[in-house]
């Protein structure tokens, strides 16, 4: 479902369409993938594929999940939902500069213990419909992402705090962070982000070009923003606790040491990423 606001300047008109790309499991836009039976060539884990699951949150509440269901032909209890849904109506509108609520987090909705890692997007689009009615959308690379603020709780997200932001992996446009604590079945993380807030600049950031005419110099302002979508999108991953080094490395890619339990579905284990 969509929802589609209007911001009500009356130079500036930005359209509003928030979007949750829930991709559980799956690092790549437009899949997902089963959680791991084996790692790597001579590593078989010894967990049903059924046992794992894990939901993201908004504001406390479940908005998507994916849930391996037991003794069902290997079938999943999927959902994808959409953020900022319903969030705002005529009479109460989206306003630009307002910081609101936006609190995210994941729930591991399995039976198992697992490690979770979140992919956070904010980018800008132009939505241009053709005669036919069809829509296209062109990722605009020259609009500044920054100017999305969903903001990190600041609380629960550095180094040495619960979730671990992968500078080498994120850019402008997407934050990678990974949750360093073993989460519990069915216990949830502590919040991710808190707030929302698209930049309020938006509205007076400008371009003019100059044009030759014969009496002189024609001087055309644009504005950047003018008629511009902007994305969120989150995916949340799953990865089980068994032999959680190998199984980060072959899944996510990503280098990781867990240390401080004695085994490991101990939840005083400790992840932490390796340079």
């Amino acid at each position: 479902m969509k929802k589609v606001l209007k911001f009500g300047s009356p130079v500036l008109t930005v359209i509003l369409f928030a979007l949750a790309g829930i991709l559980l499991f799956g690092s790549s836009i437009g899949g997902a993938n089963a959680a791991l039976t084996y790692f790597s060539e001579t590593y078989s884990s010894r967990v049903e594929m059924f046992d794992i699951g894990v939901t993201l949150n908004e504001n406390g509440t479940g908005v998507s999940w994916r849930n391996y269901k037991a003794n069902s032909n290997a079938e999943w209890n999927e959902h994808t939902g959409v953020l900022l849904e319903n969030r705002w109506s005529d009479t109460d509108p989206f306003q630009i500069g307002k910081t609101y609520d936006e609190v995210i987090s994941a729930t591991n909705s399995g039976t198992i213990n697992e490690y979770v890692r979140v992919n956070l997007y904010t980018y800008w689009v132009k939505v241009e419909v053709d005669e036919e009615g069809n829509k296209q959308e062109t990722k605009l690379q020259t609009r500044d992402p920054g100017l999305i603020d969903l903001h990190f709780d600041e609380n629960y997200v550095g180094e040495d705090k619960y979730w671990l932001l992968d500078e080498k992996a994120s850019t402008p446009e997407r934050k990678v962070l990974y949750y360093n604590r073993v989460l519990e079945a069915g216990k949830t993380t502590v919040p991710l982000t808190d707030t929302l807030t698209i930049d309020s600049t938006i509205a007076v950031k400008v371009t003019q070009t100059e044009t030759e005419i014969p009496d002189g110099k024609r001087i055309t302002t644009t504005y950047d923003y003018d008629g511009v979508e902007f994305r969120i999108e989150a995916e949340v991953d799953a990865v089980q606790t068994h032999n959680a080094e190998d199984a980060i490395w072959s899944a996510w890619g990503r280098r990781v040491s867990i240390s401080g339990g004695v085994d490991d579905d101990d939840v005083n284990n400790v992840l932490r990423l390796v340079d």
